[in-house]
């Protein structure tokens, strides 16, 4: 809060999110917002990683003087168009009913269109940045293994818009009912038809990045169909289909997207014991607004100088 604003995530949600990632070994708890030594040595790290975009605290001070001034640090090139901080802008100017299934209180699709039409990329409204996915970002997301001859195979299908803790849950629950996990993620329209209004905030290429950096994840179908059909069930030898406690909504020949798992004995439902939904992270930003608008006006703000200063040089 001091030192960016207000996080999206409470600090509990925060450590469960990043212990599930599969490339985590440990996570540091109630860690100091500047890295010290200390830090590193406690914890036996031979060195500190960060992204190429500045980090300060409130008072303008380098977070990694300290580490820097050692030689212990490293850093690698950020990723254009994914952070927080984007993500959030997507949600800025948004109003509630914005988020509401009634179109008609939805936004001007013609505004819309504009955005995603953007020359430069980026959003006139947000601010945000466009993420441009490619093969080689997503082979290196993927574990690129595939199923031992034994293996049992769960399927589970969703959305999955802002990754979050109810996800992971859901995701560590299905990964019990088997030995491989694939999760079929909807494309952008489907998935607008069946949560309306402006719905995915995410697009697909990054909810598919999103799901393949948790550790329960075997493989991702990118834009799954939404009916589970005999022919997916034989071609990926699937044993088990599983969904949340979530609504099924029909498909758009009204009939159920399950029925034939249904039918041979191999739907479950699972209870994840968390209710936390995308709908609910969104409402956090909009209860918080204006707190989350000086966030990302700071940030926009540190952009624009690294630009210039990079611009200079």
């Amino acid at each position: 809060m001091k030192h960016k604003g207000p996080p999206v995530f409470s600090q509990e949600e925060r450590y469960k999110m990043v212990r599930a990632i599969k490339w985590v070994d440990e996570v540091v708890e109630n860690a100091p917002y500047v890295t010290t030594l200390e830090t590193l040595d406690t914890y036996n790290c031979d060195f500190c990683v960060h992204g190429d975009d500045i980090t300060t605290t409130s008072d303008g001070t380098d977070t990694y003087h300290l580490v820097k001034a050692a030689e212990r640090y490293k850093e690698c090139k950020r990723t254009v168009g994914i952070s927080t901080t984007d993500l959030v802008g997507r949600m800025l100017l948004v109003t509630k009913s914005h988020h509401e299934r009634d179109e008609t209180k939805g936004p001007n699709k013609n505004d819309l269109k504009e955005v995603g039409l953007s020359q430069d990329g980026r959003s006139p409204y947000t601010g945000t940045k466009q993420f441009v996915p490619t093969t080689k970002r997503i082979a290196q997301f993927s574990e690129g293994h595939e199923p031992k001859p034994n293996d049992k195979i769960v399927y589970v299908a969703g959305a999955f818009d802002l990754f979050h803790v109810g996800h992971l849950d859901f995701l560590e629950k299905a990964s019990q009912y088997g030995d491989y996990l694939i999760v079929g993620i909807h494309s952008d329209p489907v998935v607008n038809r069946y949560k309306g209004s402006n719905y995915p905030i995410m697009n697909l290429h990054e909810r598919v990045l999103s799901v393949l950096t948790n550790k329960y994840v075997s493989e991702v179908i990118i834009g799954a169909p939404y009916t589970v059909t005999m022919q997916m069930i034989n071609d990926f030898k699937i044993d088990a289909v599983c969904h949340g406690m979530t609504p099924i909504l029909p498909d758009v020949d009204g009939s159920d997207p399950y029925e034939i798992p249904k039918e041979i004995g191999i739907f479950h439902r699972i209870d994840s014991s968390n209710d936390l939904t995308s709908d609910m992270i969104v409402q956090r930003i909009i209860r918080n607004k204006f707190l989350f608008e000086e966030r990302n006006k700071k940030k926009e703000a540190k952009e624009v100088y690294i630009e210039n200063m990079i611009r200079k040089q």
